[in-house]
């Protein structure tokens, strides 16, 4: 598939070249390539360095991939039972119960990119996904109370979006991005929140 993404300055090809298909080709992913993108995870900046992030994964064809699938919402179970893995990412609010870790949720983004970006360099796509049965994903992965559940991704090797419904086959390419000028601001905040189109 081309990738007509391009980028307003010069960047690294990874970050165009990145994106997350919903389209599976039934091809088995192994624990390794699962525990390598998570060790590039594990090298993610985070604030004090509390590394607050938490994972928990299954491949297809165990029992542990059919517990995170069940915790899906439907529309997301629908195509991800196609990935070859599935994850959950959680991180610590606070590890004393007294001080909050502020940047729990931006050091859980930081991991998720790094493992995206070491799925894209080993040939496999990563798909985050917030459509998730929040509430009852600590229930059933015994989780204690200052994990907060931050999202699902689906890992797997690219397939044909012809295996996907109409719906989704005519969004299977890679997305365009807001321009920069509306993203950053030199010093005070200029303009107006808009949402993407």
């Amino acid at each position: 598939m081309s990738n007509a993404r391009t980028p307003d300055h010069p960047i690294d090809p990874q970050f165009t070249e990145r994106w997350s298909p919903r389209a599976f080709a039934d091809k088995p992913v192994t624990h390794e390539q699962v525990l390598t993108v998570l060790e590039a995870a594990r090298w993610a900046p985070s604030g004090s360095n509390l590394q607050p992030w938490r994972f928990f994964y299954g491949v297809r064809g165990e029992p542990e991939f059919d517990t995170l699938l069940s915790l899906l919402v439907p529309f997301n179970e629908g195509w991800a039972r196609n990935a070859g893995a599935l994850m959950i990412i959680a991180s610590v609010t606070s590890y004393d119960g007294t001080r909050p870790i502020r940047t729990h949720s931006f050091d859980a983004g930081s991991a998720f990119m790094s493992l995206s970006l070491q799925a894209h360099a080993m040939g496999l796509v990563a798909h985050g996904m917030a459509g998730v049965e929040y509430d009852k994903v600590p229930l059933v992965l015994g989780m204690p109370d200052n994990l907060q559940v931050e999202a699902a991704v689906a890992i797997g090797y690219q397939g044909d979006a012809a295996s996907l419904p109409d719906a989704l086959r005519q969004r299977e390419t890679p997305s365009q991005r807001v321009p920069l000028d509306e993203l950053v601001f030199k010093g005070r905040f200029k303009g107006e929140i808009k949402a993407p189109v």
